[in-house]
C-alpha cells in the first residue's frame, strides 16, 4: 500500500507517519497491493479527526473518526475499514455466484485471506412520494420540518433529482447527479 498524508492544523512528523502506517498496515491482508491510502489528519478544538479513504475498482472505502487521542482514532479507523472490506468481499462473492458477468468484472484474488461476511441486504420499507420542484434552500427547510437527515427533491433550476443532507459538522450538503 502507498500512503498519502494530509495534515490540517497538525504537524506531520516522520515518526507520526510511521506509527499511523504501522497501524494501517494491518489492512494489508484485505486491501489489494498497490492501493493508495489517503490519510487526512486534522485538529479542531482539541479534537483529532482522522479520515482514511481507499479507492478500489468500482468502490471507495472511507471512514472518519473524531477522538481526543489520535492513535485511538486510528485504531477505530482500522476496525471500521476491516468491517467494510469484509462486507464488500461478501457482496462481491455473492454477485459473482449469481451472475457470470461479475466473474470478469471483479477480481477477488486479493481477498482470499479475509473471512466473507455473508449478510443479505434486506430492504424493509419502500416509500413513494411526488418530487416537488424547489430550490436547495427550500429543500433544507423541508428536511428540517420532517426531521430527517436528508431530503430528495427536484431542483427547479436544473430539473434534476438532487439530495440535501445534514453533515456531521452541522452544515448542509447537496448531492447532484453526474452523467
Amino acid at each position: 500500500m502507498r500512503y498519502e498524508f494530509i495534515g490540517k492544523g497538525i504537524t506531520l512528523t516522520d515518526g507520526l507517519k510511521a506509527k499511523i502506517t504501522a497501524k494501517l498496515d494491518k489492512l494489508g491482508r484485505v486491501v489489494p497491493e498497490g492501493s493508495v491510502v489517503r490519510v487526512a489528519l486534522s485538529l479542531v478544538k482539541q479534537e483529532n479527526i482522522v479520515e482514511v479513504t481507499i479507492p478500489l475498482s468500482g468502490r471507495t472505502l472511507r471512514a472518519q473518526v473524531r477522538n481526543d487521542e489520535l492513535m485511538s482514532a486510528v485504531d477505530e479507523i482500522v476496525d471500521i475499514l476491516q468491517k467494510q472490506m469484509e462486507k464488500y468481499k461478501g457482496r462481491l462473492q455473492s454477485k459473482k455466484k449469481r451472475d457470470s458477468r461479475y466473474k470478469a468484472e471483479y477480481d477477488l484474488s486479493f481477498l482470499n485471506d479475509a473471512e466473507p461476511a455473508e449478510q443479505p441486504i434486506v430492504i424493509t420499507r419502500t416509500k413513494r412520494f411526488a418530487l416537488k420542484p424547489m430550490e436547495a434552500d427550500e429543500a433544507v427547510i423541508e428536511m428540517e420540518l420532517v426531521g430527517h437527515s436528508f431530503y430528495v427533491f427536484k431542483n427547479a433550476g436544473t430539473d434534476e433529482v438532487n439530495v440535501v443532507y445534514r453533515r456531521a459538522d452541522g452544515e448542509y450538503g447537496l448531492i447532484e447527479p453526474e452523467f
